[in-house]
């Protein structure tokens, strides 16, 4: 798949990081993870990112990471296009992005790097060794550490022909505004904040109408349907959702920091489809969350 070709996937379409599966004792199950791609792959998701945010991208050592990938991209051949991610130090991220594309994957999702603080140069620089060490498309992810500002982006534009998304997972507003009007078509955007339902319809206003959900983990059924009412304008069901699921949910998942992750694993249990404990330092939901996630996902009725 050519970086354009990515670029028009992204497009359109809801997107979604499927969990990455652990057993007991915490190490990589690879045969759970495949049979979890094949439940989710015909809920009609546009591409699938392995080893994402909610795939626990940050706990994952380098010998782990080239099988997620390679177990995904083998699952999924034909069916759903998969995006790796990628992130940490600049050098650890391009042996992901490198292995990612030896692999397979269609694309990758460049994550922050973690901990120390850089300037725009030197954001720049990272963004860009990355993007030069393989040939297919890349999508950096403005969040945290790695803020870009539109200049920055021009810049990289220009530099990087294979870069060609942006996923804001800040949600500045006048920020997106001003990199949308500046960047223009040059990219495909796609909105990447926590349970990004909450925010579907303001980012489709501001020429952002393509987000990732995490809910899709573990109701896919409703996810498609949230976004169907995202894309047609169908305000009456995105209220209904919003009111009867992501309000409450939001205050489960506001608990304790990391819950993003926990809250969804924890629902993929609930629904039959265990993805086991989540890593340290994140922390498992308790029972009375649980007991609390599941009256709110029975209400939504089967997926």
């Amino acid at each position: 798949m050519t970086p354009q070709e990515l670029k028009s996937i992204m497009s359109s379409g809801l997107l979604s990081f499927p969990l990455t599966d652990f057993d007991a004792n915490g190490d990589f199950n690879a045969r759970a993870y495949a049979e979890r791609l094949e439940w989710l792959a015909p809920y009609g998701a546009s591409a699938l990112f392995a080893a994402g945010g909610t795939g626990e991208f940050f706990s994952l050592t380098a010998d782990e990471y080239p099988a997620i990938i390679q177990t995904a991209v083998q699952t999924c051949r034909g069916k759903v296009p998969i995006i790796a991610g990628a992130g940490g130090p600049t050098r650890f991220a391009i042996q992901c992005a490198q292995e990612a594309e030896r692999a397979g994957a269609h694309g990758v999702l460049l994550l922050p790097h973690y901990l120390t603080e850089a300037g725009q140069e030197g954001l720049i620089a990272h963004v860009e060794a990355v993007c030069k060490s393989v040939k297919f498309g890349v999508i950096v992810y403005n969040r945290n550490v790695c803020k870009l500002t539109p200049e920055s982006l021009a810049i990289l534009a220009e530099r990087c022909p294979n870069l060609i998304g942006f996923k804001d997972g800040v949600g500045d507003i006048e920020l997106m505004s001003s990199i949308y009007l500046r960047m223009g078509d040059r990219f495909s955007y796609l909105g990447g904040l926590p349970t990004a339902e909450v925010y579907a319809a303001a980012y489709k206003a501001l020429g952002t109408p393509v987000y990732s959900s995490a809910v899709f983990n573990f109701i896919p059924k409703t996810a498609m349907d949230f976004y169907e009412a995202v894309r047609t304008d169908d305000m009456a069901t995105q209220h209904r959702l919003l009111k009867q699921f992501f309000m409450p949910y939001l205050q489960l998942r506001n608990r304790v920091p990391g819950y993003a992750v926990s809250i969804v694993k924890a629902g993929a249990t609930l629904v039959g489809h265990s993805a086991g404990p989540v890593r340290a330092p994140l922390t498992d939901l308790h029972a009375d969350e649980m007991a609390q996630l599941k009256a709110l996902i029975d209400q939504l009725g089967p997926q």
